[in-house]
Parts: C-alpha cells; sequence; structure tokens
C-alpha cells in the first residue's frame, strides 16, 4: 500500500512530515510512503498579515483540496494553524506526541533591552504578552518561516523575536551562535491553543484514517480536543488573542486559558468532561 502525504516545502513542515513517515512505519513497516509538496496561499504571500490573507484557513486550503482530489491521502499541520473549520469530509486521524507547547524571546547575543526596540512578530497573542514584559518595545509584523525570521533578526531588521520553541527544536535551532533562545514563563505568557501539536488530517472513513487513528497518542489527542473546544466556543479566528493550555494526569486534564491575554482562569476535571471543563472555563472569561 502507498501513502501519499501532502506537506508544505518549508523545512519545518517537512521535519514534522518526516516525524509522521518514521512513526507510520514503525507501526506500519510495508507501507511505501510518496511525500507531494504543496504550496499554500500563505506561504506564497508574505507581504501581507494573515488577517488580509482571509485567516488561518490561507496555511490549508490548498492540502485540503488535494485530500479531497484524491491527490493525497494525507495531509501534516502545525495544529495551532488550523482553522476553527476543516473541510466537509475531512478529519483530524491523528496527532503526534506534543512537543514544547511554549513559546521563546530570541535576541542577537549584543542585545540590550533600551526604549523603542522592535519586536518581531505576526501574532496579537504574542504581541499583548510580550507588551506586559516589555512596555517599552515596539512591535513590527513578520511573516515566513524559521529561517526567514532568524535571519531578518540577525541582518538587524529586528532587534527581538517571539517563535515557537516547538519549531525550534524540530529545526535543531535552540543553540545558534548568533541569537540567544530564551523561554517564556508558560503562565505568564500563555501559547497558543494546540502549539507544539503536529495534527494529521485524512478523508473520513477511508482506510489510511483507520491507520492512522493506531498510531495517534492519546494524551495528546486529549489536550487537541480541549483547547480545540476553547477556540470553537470562543468563535476565535486569527485576530483573536488566545491563549490556551492543557495538561492531562492520570485520570485528569487541567485546563489555563484567556481571551484577552488579560484575564486568564483555570480548572481541573475528569477527562471524560474536558469538552464541558472548556465551555465552562470559557463562560468565566467571556
Amino acid at each position: 500500500m502507498t501513502i501519499k502525504i501532502g506537506t508544505r516545502k518549508s523545512r519545518l513542515a517537512l521535519a514534522q512530515t518526516e516525524m509522521l513517515i518514521k512513526t507510520l512505519k514503525n507501526r506500519f513497516p510495508n507501507v511505501e510512503i510518496e511525500t507531494v509538496y504543496i504550496s499554500t496561499t500563505g506561504d506564497k504571500t508574505l507581504d501581507k498579515p494573515l488577517t488580509a490573507l482571509g485567516g488561518k484557513g490561507v496555511f490549508i486550503k490548498e492540502l485540503e483540496m488535494s485530500l479531497l482530489s484524491g491527490e493525497t491521502d494525507v495531509a501534516v499541520h502545525s495544529a495551532k494553524d488550523l482553522p476553527t473549520k476543516i473541510a466537509d469530509g475531512l478529519e483530524i486521524s491523528a496527532v503526534l506526541p506534543r512537543g514544547s507547547y511554549g513559546d521563546v524571546f530570541v535576541t542577537r547575543n549584543d542585545f540590550e533591552i533600551k526604549d523603542g526596540f522592535v519586536i518581531g512578530t505576526g501574532s496579537l497573542r504574542r504581541k499583548l504578552f510580550a507588551e506586559k514584559i516589555y512596555p517599552n518595545a515596539k512591535f513590527k509584523d513578520i511573516r515566513g518561516n524559521v529561517d526567514t525570521r532568524l535571519k531578518k533578526l540577525l541582518n538587524g531588521e529586528y532587534d527581538a523575536l517571539v517563535l515557537a520553541k516547538a519549531g525550534l527544536e524540530r529545526l535543531d535551532l535552540c543553540n545558534g551562535e548568533d541569537y540567544t533562545v530564551t523561554p517564556f514563563d508558560t503562565d505568564e505568557f500563555l501559547p497558543a491553543p494546540c502549539q507544539g501539536i503536529v495534527a494529521i488530517e485524512s478523508r473520513k472513513n477511508s482506510e489510511v484514517s483507520k491507520m492512522l487513528a493506531e498510531i495517534s497518542d492519546k494524551s495528546t489527542m486529549l489536550s487537541f480536543e480541549t483547547e480545540r473546544q476553547v477556540l470553537h466556543s470562543l468563535n476565535a479566528d486569527c485576530s483573536t488573542p488566545v491563549g490556551a493550555i492543557s495538561k492531562v494526569e492520570n485520570d485528569r486534564i487541567t485546563l489555563s486559558l484567556s481571551a484577552d491575554c488579560k484575564k486568564t482562569v483555570s480548572g481541573t476535571d475528569e477527562i471524560s468532561n474536558r469538552i464541558k471543563l472548556a465551555k465552562r472555563l470559557v463562560s468565566e472569561i467571556e
């Protein structure tokens, strides 16, 4: 059997695709893998903010079209980039074990905090949280893959960046010679819902979807479902500064969330009540 995996072309997307391939081959050693490289609207248009392009869906539309047409069987996504609704006939069939979920502050080694220093981020959530820590900073929108952003930092276009730690780790970029990576405290700087999770999409009820279910990480899927419910309950899009993180331990799940980067609410419940927990906490913060 051959499985055709659709992926974006960035180094991070390819690294995450390789993670899936290794997991699949480990469970199904006889399966053949074909990688299909797809450019999305979000990859092609880098001179506009995501809100101007239509939100998070710009990173998955073409991948979903390839699934629906049968060109591919599987699509690999950074889960935090998924819009609240995916295309009819498709599903998230699996998630890989969650990586680091926090954000990091990346600066050149010669960086010194001074009034008006420029932080690069395209995320309103990151901007609002970073403003609390660095009230004397200025913020400038940035687009592009991780390598492009680091290059812009090092050539002086920005003094600092806010990036996802998981992406740097998957590219082995946490220990650069010319820059310093400092993790934020996730209690003060809530990550995006589902940050650090690789989500695998396929056609519903397909043979491939059943195979994917066998490799899905159960604990990560519980967090994925819970944090996605936060987005659904808030009817959030890429312009909504939502932060959320859940942690599964034994038979319980703890969830913390913020809808405005000001007030944070937290709660714990049994895993079976995870969706109710997300809805309850959203009702408390609205």
